[in-house]
């Protein structure tokens, strides 16, 4: 009796230990996970995951040239992970490398964090004024990049948008296109101007392969469908990011009015997921963690929004 006694007290002890280790175990791994929301610099405007799994942020800084820099979130936290800028914005991780836009050319950087241009202003079949966001294509061979156009058209003396029925807005000239670019560098026209896509911003691709536009001026979430623009339900002045999630809803955020929006892909109706920040810029969608990845330009902090609500 002793014996065995002795034997069920020492498997319990063992049992107990290796409980004890599995919860020392998970409680750290839970503790190095990225918390959000993190303070990332100034300004920054567009997010990705790319190498190891990490983030990566185009930080714009201040007005200077070459003060611009990309920024990795890792559990480690948060470090420069590339610099020499002038305003990096749209970004994606596409084959081994992060591609980004920079008013009017394209960079490129690898994980040793060699960054090289990708495409200047000279390789676009039309004159770029103000590249913006960028958007992995279809098929995983290209991307899409926007040009938004002349951007100083759009806004009054207090840098607010000029509303939609006034002189000045009928004046807002129709020069944004949406390129594509592929991994080898071609260049093409995408999707032409329109009135409809005034100062075009967010870019993104649908389920079925489809461009998704986020007109800034108009306030317009374009997708195309048979070939032409269609505005879906709804007006979201300051239209940044543009994505579509599995089951069909949409998500758009406006930088204009620091909100983010999932529109219910069947009825269209729209519903806010998070208000009041500065800035709400051009976030990271991640289903299957349930949430977007949004940087508040203004305020400097990339924040976690659930989407399942």
């Amino acid at each position: 009796m002793k014996t065995s006694t002795g034997t069920n007290r020492s498997l319990t002890q063992i049992l107990m230990g290796i409980i004890m280790a599995t919860m020392l175990i998970v409680t750290c791994t839970a503790q190095t996970d990225i918390q959000f929301p993190v303070h990332v610099g100034m300004k920054p405007e567009s997010i990705t995951k790319g190498f190891n799994d990490n983030y990566y942020v185009t930080v714009m800084n201040g007005k200077e040239d070459g003060d611009g820099e990309l920024v990795e979130i890792s559990k480690s936290g948060v470090k420069s992970f590339a610099q020499g800028f002038d305003e990096p914005k749209g970004i994606v991780f596409l084959d081994g490398h992060l591609y980004f836009s920079d008013v009017t050319r394209v960079w490129k950087v690898d994980r040793d964090r060699n960054a090289t241009v990708f495409i200047d202003r000279e390789s676009f079949p039309e004159e770029v004024l103000y590249l913006n966001d960028v958007a992995v294509d279809a098929v995983g061979k290209g991307i899409y990049v926007v040009d938004m156009g002349a951007t100083k058209y759009m806004r009054d003396e207090n840098n607010d948008l000029w509303p939609l029925d006034s002189k000045e807005a009928k004046l807002v000239p129709q020069l944004g296109r949406i390129y594509h670019v592929t991994l080898e560098g071609h260049v093409a026209v995408a999707q032409d101007i329109s009135p409809l896509m005034l100062n075009p911003n967010g870019v993104g691709v649908d389920n079925n392969g489809n461009i998704m536009v986020g007109s800034f001026f108009l306030g317009n979430f374009l997708v195309t469908r048979d070939g032409s623009l269609t505005p879906l339900a709804g007006e979201f002045r300051g239209a940044d990011a543009v994505e579509q999630d599995s089951k069909g809803n949409y998500y758009v955020s406006s930088w204009a009015l620091g909100k983010a929006w999932k529109i219910d892909g069947t009825t269209e109706e729209s519903t806010v997921l998070i208000d009041g920040l500065q800035s709400a810029a051009d976030f990271y969608l991640e289903e299957d963690k349930g949430r977007l990845l949004l940087p508040d330009m203004m305020g400097g902090m990339i924040y976690s929004v659930d989407i399942n609500h």
